[in-house]
């Protein structure tokens, strides 16, 4: 399989959909000679898209999986999924499905992806429920936040799933050995917190990962530990609450440099290389996007507003999932605590 990894694009489910990820999966193929990418979506569009801006030398390492019907962001994913039998995400999940690909990325509506992915592909044996991984910016890099918003409401024998999965992830996409894990509470004592981080605490401290104990919401952006793990709500809530304080400082900083004085300006200026390291680091562009992780295969998760940037990164880390036999450690580690309940 490593020899010729098929990575899977949904190529219509993304704000700027089908030109990104047309982009995206020519930047991959370009900069991984082990990646063939098929995307899928209308033919009709996507072929004459491949033709103007691929290499000739590279068509025979993108494919194109014809269907029909694209889900919408608009779109329930419930009803989508009983709706649209032949849209690009349902397609693709089924060549996973049908061993026709190895991992699957899509910029489309995370809703979609998460319910084509557990009905279609299923998960990884033992698991109960797969979680929305994030890779969160913070004082040292990243970090793995999980779930982040894939179940809002979890039993403590799920964050400790999550905390098994979330280490493998932080092991091999992250690079951090022996990586630690910390629990969302709202306090650091063990007597805080509600009747889940309790309950969950005690199996934590039992099991196999590299348990740091209770963490609070700041601690997450100072890295104190390389995983968080929570319930979906809080950590969808963390998420977004991010995603709000990182706009509105870059939006602060560049309305005030506009209106201020030349003072103002010359200091933006010489600080810069600063700001841009800042923005990069906030970018995720750079990380590609979650990671569905439990699913008997890898699945991706990028922004809606994905560049091109973004849909290759994605890819990437499909793809160093794979190389890594992150699944495969998964289910191995799962089985020592006795799989789903």
């Amino acid at each position: 399989m490593e020899n010729n990894l098929r990575i899977v694009l949904d190529a219509m489910g993304g704000d700027n959909a089908p030109s990104v990820e047309v982009e995206g999966a020519i930047e991959a193929v370009k900069e991984y000679s082990d990646i063939t990418v098929v995307l899928t979506g209308r033919r009709d569009k996507l072929v004459p898209l491949l033709k103007e801006k691929a290499p000739a030398e590279l068509m025979s390492r993108l494919e194109v999986v014809d269907a029909s019907e694209v889900v919408l962001m608009s779109d329930h994913p419930a009803e989508a999924f009983k709706q649209k039998k032949d849209s690009s995400i349902a397609v693709a999940a089924e060549l996973l499905r049908d061993n026709r690909a190895d991992a699957l990325v899509s910029a489309g509506n995370t809703g979609s992806v998460v319910v084509h992915s557990l009905l279609i592909i299923g998960r990884i044996p033992g698991i109960a429920r797969p979680a929305i991984l994030i890779p969160m910016p913070t004082s040292k890099g990243y970090c793995a936040l999980l779930d982040a918003g894939g179940n809002v409401d979890c039993k403590p024998f799920h964050l400790v799933q999550f905390a098994i999965m979330g280490s493998l992830y932080a092991k091999h996409i992250l690079k951090i050995d022996n990586p630690t894990v910390g629990m969302v509470s709202v306090g650091e004592e063990e007597e805080k917190g509600n009747e889940l981080t309790a309950s969950t605490n005690e199996l934590l401290k039992k099991s196999e990962v590299n348990y740091y104990g209770h963490v609070e919401g700041k601690d997450i952006v100072k890295h104190l530990t390389d995983v968080v793990v929570c319930d979906g709500f809080v950590g969808n809530v963390i998420l977004k609450f991010g995603e709000g304080i990182g706009e509105f400082f870059f939006n602060f900083i560049k309305k005030e440099i506009s209106e201020g004085s030349i003072m103002f300006k010359l200091g933006a200026f010489l600080l810069m290389p600063i700001f841009k390291k800042l923005k990069k680091l906030f970018s995720y562009d750079e990380v590609g996007g979650g990671v569905l992780i439990g699913i008997k295969k890898p699945v991706i998760i990028t922004h809606g507003r994905a560049n091109a940037k973004a849909i290759k990164n994605s890819i990437r880390v499909a793809a160093q999932l794979l190389k890594d036999h992150v699944n495969e450690e998964i289910e191995d580690n799962i089985k020592k605590i006795g799989g789903e309940k």
